[in-house]
Order: C-alpha cells, then structure tokens, then sequence
C-alpha cells in the first residue's frame, strides 16, 4: 500500500476510534456499585488495533475534543477544567495506555499473552495517573485514592479486558486486509 494511501487509512481508523471512545462515555453497564463505561474498553481496543503511535493519536484526539468543550468525557461533560479536576489524570492516562497498550501488541506480533499483558499494563497506566492525581488535587492520602479510585473499578476493569481481547483478535485481520 503506498504511502499516502496508509496515511489516509490510519487516519480515518484513528478517527473512528476516538469517535468511539466518545460514544463509550455515554455507553454505561450497571453492574455494581460502580457503573462502567465503555470508554476505556475503546482505549484498549485503540492500542489493540491501532498500534502504538496511531492508538496515541486516536486518544489524543478525543482529548482535544474534550478539552475543546465537546462533551465527550464520562457523564456528558467536557471542557479544559476537566484536566485540573480530580479526574485529570485518567484522562492523561488514557493516551498513555493506548500508546503503551499499541507498542506493546505490536511487539508481540499477535501473541495473545502479549495482547494481554499489554491490557493489563495499559489500565494498570490509566488507575496509576488517576490515582496520583485524585491524591494531588483533593489531598486525600494514598489508601483513600487507591480506595476511591482504583478499587470499585477493578470488576469492570476485568470485563473489559477479557472483551477487549477477543474483539481485537476478531477485527485486527480485516483492518489488516483493508488495504
């Protein structure tokens, strides 16, 4: 596939899949005490298929759009002070995990267990920041953000990463045969 041609592909996947992610804050399971979101099952999902660097792109995109006003984040809302509340880290973590998750995957050339563990390294990301950052700006200490911020989100966190997986692994082919 020439040059231009990819570039146009890669963007238009990107695209999709920050629109994606975006339609994901508003998709919501009521499961527990804590509802889930799909926007971050999107995230993997960006890594997954898109690979590192165009993953990165896709979520750094949604974040623009964020961060613009548009109201794509969980609950509807958006807007740059949602960098500065206490969810801002999550945020940020969401385009480190999809360039960690991408960079990961492709190293290991569709290994399933590298699929995984790049998951896996991805939301460990995404809590990491949103925990460091919960902790910053509302001063809560550390066991109190981890309890509050990482805790009540580990089942979903687990149902998303046994979905991401398979649908990568359903998807990835024909995005790759899409020439």
């Amino acid at each position: 596939m020439n040059t231009q041609k990819a570039q146009l592909k890669n963007m238009v996947y990107a695209s999709l899949m920050a629109a994606l992610t975006a339609a994901g804050a508003y998709i919501t399971i009521p499961i527990g005490p804590v509802p889930i979101t799909l926007q971050v099952l999107f995230i993997m999902l960006a890594g997954l298929l898109l690979g590192g660097r165009w993953g990165f792109i896709s979520i750094v995109v949604y974040l623009l759009a964020g961060a613009a006003g548009l109201p794509v984040f969980a609950g509807g809302t958006g807007g740059i002070a949602k960098f500065a509340g206490p969810t801002g880290g999550y945020l940020i973590g969401f385009a480190l995990a999809a360039f960690l998750i991408g960079t990961i995957s492709e190293k290991g050339k569709g290994s399933i267990l590298v699929d995984i563990i790049a998951v896996i390294v991805g939301t460990a990301v995404i809590y990491a920041a949103g925990v460091i950052w919960l902790k910053v700006v509302t001063g809560m200490d550390f066991v109190k953000a981890i309890n509050v911020g990482i805790i009540p989100f580990i089942p979903g966190a687990v149902i998303k990463i046994a979905a991401a997986i398979p649908i990568a692994r359903v998807i990835r082919p024909i995005i790759n045969r899409a020439g």
